[in-house]
């Protein structure tokens, strides 16, 4: 009778990479079907609530646009497909405006609050006065920052990074704090510097919190993005919006409304897909099978 030989073993690496790569493709599918269901349960959500709100408050049907007239505006209308091309215009511009100030506001926050980790005493004499500024509104702010620079490229940077840098300054310099010490001390008995157990430890650590600052911070960018087009370049959907409502043309206020809404949760959600993937790979429970999913 004839044996059958066996199967040469695989190498552990290989059946370990395969089990990693199989568990973060599963939290990655895990992730993206919760956020399709969330985009649905928005979606419903929201559209109840724009009703039940213009019935409530009796909005006169001229100025109140429901969800059917938004529609018709974007997708069935005679001139459907110019209004989606002007929107849509707006909107690419409004996202280059969004993308500048958000890694202008994130690079400064990680940069400032790896400084606070490493030299303490900074944090106890600027981390105050850094809220001291956040509690100061960010449309008192704007004409200072455009004095200061300019209605381009660096005001365009400055406010967009001021709504994200306050956030993800607290939550990274909070997560750069929690790092383990019995980590911290391993890294230096073998001669590691403070910036290796910065590297090593707290920023693995910190980037639970980094990411959850940066989905509070991505819609914050949008705005921000706006408030430098009505203030300052005139363009983007932030412009778009403040003529349409002073040319009374509520349909496209109502539109832009909606499109900026769920860009943003759409934005939301992508940075959730990423977290998931980095925080599988670099995070404090990287190849422990913890990852989030």
């Amino acid at each position: 009778m004839a044996t059958t030989a066996p199967a040469p073993a695989r190498p552990a690496g290989e059946v370990h990479e395969n089990r990693s790569g199989a568990s973060l493709a599963v939290a990655v599918g895990r992730r993206v079907g919760a956020s399709v269901l969330t985009l649905v349960v928005s979606a419903v959500v929201l559209v109840a609530a724009w009703y039940a709100l213009l019935a409530l408050f009796d909005v006169d049907a001229f100025v109140g646009k429901r969800p059917l007239d938004v529609y018709a505006y974007l997708a069935s209308a005679p001139r459907a497909a110019e209004n989606r091309a002007a929107i849509l215009d707006a909107l690419l511009i409004t996202l280059t405006d969004s993308v500048t100030g958000f890694v202008t506001g994130v690079v400064a926050a990680v940069a400032v609050a790896a400084a606070f980790t490493v030299f303490r005493p900074l944090e106890f004499v600027f981390m105050p006065l850094a809220m001291l500024l956040r509690s100061v509104p960010l449309v008192a702010m704007a004409p200072l920052i455009g004095i200061v620079f300019g209605r381009g490229l660096g005001g365009q940077a400055a406010i967009g990074g001021v709504v994200v840098f306050f956030p993800v300054l607290v939550n990274v310099a909070t997560g750069l704090r929690s790092a383990s010490p019995q980590a911290v001390d391993v890294v230096r008995v073998n001669g590691g510097t403070t910036w290796t157990a910065l590297r090593k430890v707290a920023i693995p650590s910190a980037l639970p919190n980094l990411f959850a600052a940066l989905r509070i911070s991505v819609p914050g960018a949008v705005i921000g993005a706006m408030l430098y087009e009505w203030l300052f370049s005139g363009t983007g959907m932030g412009a778009e919006i403040f003529r349409a409502n002073s040319q009374v043309q509520y349909n496209l206020v109502w539109s832009i409304v909606v499109v900026v809404t769920f860009t943003s949760i759409l934005l939301y959600t992508l940075v959730s897909i990423v977290e998931t993937l980095v925080l599988a790979t670099w995070g404090p429970a990287a190849g422990s099978g913890r990852g989030r999913g």
